[in-house]
């Protein structure tokens, strides 16, 4: 039996790249989870052990940015607020050697949206924390992660009606859905 020898490609992009060259996202953020996050992730892991309600470290993650009801409706009265516990390297728990274990559709609305970002009125930029060498000369970001406009739209207003009502979204349901 004889033995291909690969050549070694080192064109990687986006959250690959970014995991070579810094900590990424999943490694450094304080996800908020919403009522529907903790449902579906529950569902599809048969755990309940991995979010506790925590006052974030960073205290950045308090700052409304002109969006207040993002504090309202996301953090509880003492400053805490529902949270994806982290390993103690910071790592979120459900990241493993080749990404997030989460298939998309149960992945916290939060990191579904990332890196676009937004306010209760709706998605209004790109976040710039993605380092510019995980996007290869003359492409962006959202093309690189293959994070369509539409989807964010959708995940955003998921987003703020389980924040608003502290209940589960109708989007795997569309027989709940409006005509």
């Amino acid at each position: 039996m004889s033995h291909v020898t690969l050549p070694l490609i080192d064109h990687v992009w986006g959250c690959t790249k970014c995991a070579r060259i810094t900590r990424t996202c999943c490694q450094r953020c304080e996800v908020l989870v919403s009522a529907g996050d903790r449902e579906r992730i529950a569902e599809y892991t048969g755990r309940t052990d991995f979010w506790s309600d925590r006052v974030p470290e960073d205290p950045a993650y308090a700052d409304p940015g002109g969006d207040p009801n993002w504090r309202a409706w996301g953090f509880h009265a003492d400053g805490s607020r529902p949270t994806l516990n982290r390993r103690q390297d910071g790592d979120c728990t459900f990241l493993t050697a080749t990404g997030c274990s989460l298939p998309m559709h149960v992945r916290p609305l939060v990191c579904r949206l990332y890196p676009y970002t937004y306010t209760e009125h709706g998605v209004n930029g790109v976040s710039d924390e993605c380092p510019r060498e995980v996007v290869p000369p003359g492409d962006n970001i959202l093309n690189v992660l293959d994070v369509r406009r539409a989807d964010a739209d959708r995940w955003h207003q998921m987003l703020y009606a389980e924040l608003r009502t502290g209940k589960r979204s109708d989007e795997h349901r569309p027989y709940l859905r409006s005509a």
